[in-house]
């Protein structure tokens, strides 16, 4: 996408052809930075820090942490640790598990001499084929939008909301909740999106304005509790969010707040809708209550924030109260029943086992 008016996607080899440089997603919006990661610990730091955060994106950094292991060390015990290493990194979203089962699969039962060139070549793979699946993901729900603009007054824009950040910096490039929205707004669709601040860590007032802001894209960001009061008043036509792991059975897992967005969208009548790869479905798993674990972060993201004084400097200050105890869920599951639709790359589904396993049936078969 763009920054700057210049094409980026958010991870890709240096021109030496090994290192690899991701966006530094920590210091949005105040810069723009790119990182070159040259070993498997920096890249488990990344992935831990959330230099790189969004599951598909993930799950590519994970696939070219292999690749930076494979430089060091091509045996089955080093490959196995690394893999080990990155999986440890962040425990909610599936496609980190899902992009080290393909490394390992194809890695482990070939010579390890032939190791390191495979896991680039797969890695890069990996990666564009995200960007094909999030274009396909795209098209999809700009069907949907497209037809909700055709009931609204000529001119009028079709009011989005999204929570957190599920754009291209989520992804490799287009994003999944993003994607229709982009490809809407190119297509001369008048599009409007009320951003979700999404605390603690404002990856939307952070990173989707961001983007969006890069790209043109008119919105507003809003606070987190704002969401439901625009619905009372018909100000949203459809809310479009990502998740992290998804169950077989429709069940969503995304951060934290996404569960009241879609209450509110029950009680109001806006549809609430759900893009994702078919990479981010656990087929494992059927019921994201008792079943997805919900990654607890440190409570240092709630009591400080981030951001520029008066004078210009990016300062870190204390919001809570001292000595209060501070919890930092960073996800929550929206149970299935409040989903209008998931937004796959194979079309647009009900949020149940039976439409989930007609689509994907090559995924259930196989091993998650």
């Amino acid at each position: 996408m763009l920054v700057n008016g210049e094409k980026y996607r958010t991870i890709w080899l240096a021109e030496d052809g090994w290192a690899v440089h991701i966006i530094d997603q920590t210091r949005f919006p105040y810069a723009f930075e790119i990182i070159r990661l040259e070993t498997l610990q920096q890249t488990v730091h990344a992935i831990r820090e959330m230099q790189v955060r969004g599951a598909p994106l993930i799950g590519a950094t994970a696939a070219y942490g292999i690749c930076l292991a494979m430089r060091d060390d091509t045996s089955d015990s080093a490959l196995m640790g690394a893999s080990a290493a990155l999986l440890e990194t962040r425990p909610t979203a599936v496609n980190l598990k899902w992009a080290l089962d393909l490394m390992l699969k194809a890695l482990l039962p070939i010579d390890p001499e032939q190791r390191m060139a495979r896991a680039y070549s797969l890695a890069n793979q990996i990666c564009d084929e995200d960007i094909a699946t999030n274009m396909a993901i795209g098209l999809n729900g700009a069907e949907i939008i497209a037809n909700i603009a055709r009931t609204k007054k000529p001119g009028s824009s079709v009011n989005i909301l999204t929570h957190c950040n599920a754009g291209w910096l989520a992804t490799v490039d287009w994003g999944t909740a993003t994607a229709p929205i982009y490809m809407s707004h190119d297509s001369g669709v008048p599009v409007h999106v009320w951003v979700d601040e999404t605390r603690p860590r404002n990856q939307g007032a952070f990173l989707t304005a961001w983007e969006l802001g890069q790209h043109g894209v008119p919105h507003t960001v809003i606070v987190d509790n704002a969401g439901g009061h625009l619905m009372q008043h018909e100000e949203v036509d459809l809310v479009i969010v990502g998740t992290d792991r998804t169950t077989s059975s429709g069940d969503v897992c995304n951060k934290i707040g996404t569960y009241l967005k879609a209450l509110a969208a029950k009680d109001c009548g806006v549809p609430f809708y759900v893009a994702l790869p078919s990479s981010t479905i656990d087929f494992t798993l059927q019921d994201g209550l008792k079943e997805i674990p919900i990654e607890e972060r440190s409570g240092d993201e709630v009591k400080r924030i981030t951001g520029r004084s008066k004078t210009g400097s990016i300062e870190t200050i204390e919001i809570v109260a001292q000595g209060s105890h501070v919890a930092n869920p960073a996800f929550d599951v929206t149970p299935a029943r409040l989903v209008t639709g998931l937004i796959t790359e194979r079309g647009v589904l009900e949020a149940n086992r039976q439409s989930i396993i007609t689509a994907f049936p090559d995924r259930v078969a196989a091993p998650n």
